[in-house]
């Protein structure tokens, strides 16, 4: 294939990406109530931006917010000043972030390995589970990701460019490419916190460890990449802590440690967590990568820069999975930086065996039967759990899930149709790769996926947001035009911020919990909580019980 025609070819699938990323994520963004917390305490700080015109610092409940920097609720602030605040705007920066993400994966993979590799990294990325379920979400971590693969991919190519090898025929200085490097890292601890900066510094220590503690660029290099980072984030966090002093910084700083050092609100988990949610969460593109992490995946004709890279990715997975294996808060989005290096390795191994048309392993049809049968037999046994209710809730033991559980939700059965349409999936494709069939076999695999995790979103987030918490947000909503305080007890939550439509101005004292459940307050506070706390409220004077629904408990009191 000529250069000229390469280039038409890229262009023009550069506009089929776009065009799929766009239909893939920006429908039906705004049909689901956001989750407690993280989507809803992000549109919260963003709804308060555009209330209180204090777009410099961070707030939630009109108080200062040490958790997170302001870069990606200046871009939810945006999207609600022009579409209005709800769950669509808010989500709108990640479904934007997943179409800029799979076209730069299209770019940066025919760059590295050709147009195939290109398409494949693009398309394993953006129909593989989680991945695909994050572009349509509201938390930061999609945008921060990018942000940090972005600072070390041009890192790397800085390297590449710094040893005088014309590897990817690079134009650009490497002087260029390490201060483009700086400044994405530099975006990233704008979004998120320094944890960008230590998660690119481990991965470029653990190449350094590799080159035998060797040094493999120039120090002048690193401080130059250094001083681009601290350019962008300092910005920031500079000019606060010239206006409001260091509180804001020694607070993150406090918190970022909270977090590595204990179970943040209960987020513990088993040593192997990540691995786990990395190998089920980024099905199916985790049973291809598998194999691309052996040492003996690397050909002796295969180009110099092709082998580095994948050894950078290689390094970049398992500085994300030894360092949150570590930190004692275990959630799930915390190892998502990792798709970028597993969903890279998957890539190049489907490429490698498509271009040698070598059929699919056993240990990889298994692979795609293992961990496709766990989402296979969620989507078949829940509906038939959900119709039997009735006879098992007596089972449940804990109160408040006991309560969730009597929320009026419709099971038909047709729910099935999502598990019966991925094992048809999978029994074609892993037919169609073991007969090396992979041009037919990986579209119906991913195309397949597509289609099951649209029917997931469909006709499975609604009922599980039914039973966790639309009772609540219901009655948020409902109060939300009335001159009233709303609050939680025994419970954390932001859904009566967000949802109450919390107004700044308010008593001062509104602020605090204990004076809206206890103090002499000037006009009625509604409470919700949960039923195995709703007699502490029953029993104080003043407090009007309004109704219990789906293991909440609604009250309401009077000044």
């Amino acid at each position: 294939m000529t250069e000229k025609v390469q280039q038409r070819s890229i262009w023009f699938y550069s506009a089929v990406v776009v065009a799929a990323a766009a239909l893939m994520y920006l429908p039906f963004l705004g049909g689901l109530h956001l989750f407690d917390w993280d989507e809803i305490n992000f549109a919260e700080i963003s709804r308060e931006m555009l209330l209180t015109g204090e777009y410099a610092r961070v707030y939630i409940d009109f108080q200062p917010f040490w958790e997170k920097p302001p870069f990606f609720f200046w871009l939810q602030a945006t999207a609600m000043q022009l579409l209005g605040v709800g769950e669509y705007a808010a989500r709108l920066p990640n479904a934007l972030t997943g179409i800029v993400t799979l076209l730069l994966l299209l770019h940066i993979g025919h760059r590295l390995g050709g147009l195939r590799l290109g398409i494949l990294w693009a398309a394993v990325y953006g129909c593989s589970v989680l991945p695909f379920l994050y572009f349509k979400s509201g938390i930061i971590d999609p945008v921060f990701n990018l942000f940090i693969f972005l600072g070390l991919y041009y890192f790397i190519r800085g390297y590449w460019r710094s040893t005088g090898g014309d590897y990817l025929s690079e134009r650009k200085s490497d002087w260029y490419l390490f201060a483009v490097a700086g400044l994405f890292i530099g975006f990233a601890m704008l979004t998120k916190g320094q944890v960008a900066f230590l998660l690119a510094v481990l991965t470029l220590g653990v190449y350094w460890v590799y080159k035998r503690a060797r040094l493999y660029i120039r120090i002048p290099h690193f401080i130059w990449f250094t001083a681009f980072a601290g350019l962008v984030t300092l910005a920031w966090f500079g000019w606060e802590t010239s206006r409001n002093g260091p509180f804001f910084v020694s607070e993150f700083v406090r918190y970022q440690w909270r977090l590595f050092s204990t179970p943040d609100a209960g987020h513990k988990g088993f040593p192997g967590f990540h691995p786990v949610v990395l190998l089920v969460g980024c099905f199916p593109a985790s049973i291809f990568a598998i194999r691309a992490f052996s040492g003996r995946f690397n050909r002796a004709d295969e180009p110099a820069y092709r082998i580095d890279f994948r050894r950078w990715m290689i390094f970049l997975f398992w500085t994300v999975v030894v360092l949150f294996s570590i930190v004692q808060s275990k959630i799930v989005h915390y190892s998502s930086l990792a798709y970028f290096p597993l969903t890279y390795l998957a890539a190049e191994s489907i490429d490698r065996a498509w271009g040698e048309k070598k059929p699919a392993g056993l240990w990889v049809r298994a692979g795609l039967w293992a961990v496709g049968g766990v989402y296979m037999l969620i989507t078949l046994l829940l509906p038939w759990l959900g119709k039997s209710v009735a006879s098992w809730q007596h089972l449940v033991k804990d109160p408040f899930a006991k309560g969730n559980l009597e929320a009026t939700v419709v099971w038909t059965g047709a729910e099935m149709i999502a598990g019966i349409v991925l094992l048809v999936v999978l029994a074609l494709a892993t037919r169609l790769l073991a007969a090396a069939r992979w041009r037919a076999g990986m579209s119906v695999l991913l195309g397949g996926m597509l289609v099951f995790l649209w029917l997931c979103l469909g006709m499975f987030i609604g009922k599980i947001e039914t039973y966790s918490q639309r009772a609540a947000i219901e009655f948020f909503e409902g109060i939300a035009d009335e001159d009233a305080y709303a609050t939680t007890f025994g419970y954390k939550s932001y859904a009566h911020l967000f949802y109450a439509a919390k107004q700044k101005g308010l008593n001062p004292a509104a602020y605090q919990k204990d004076w809206l459940i206890e103090g002499a307050i000037d006009r009625p506070v509604y409470i919700a909580t949960k039923i195995h706390k709703a007699e502490e409220l029953a029993n104080r004077p003043g407090f009007m019980r309004l109704y219990e629904k789906n293991g909440f408990v609604f009250f309401r009191r009077d000044p």
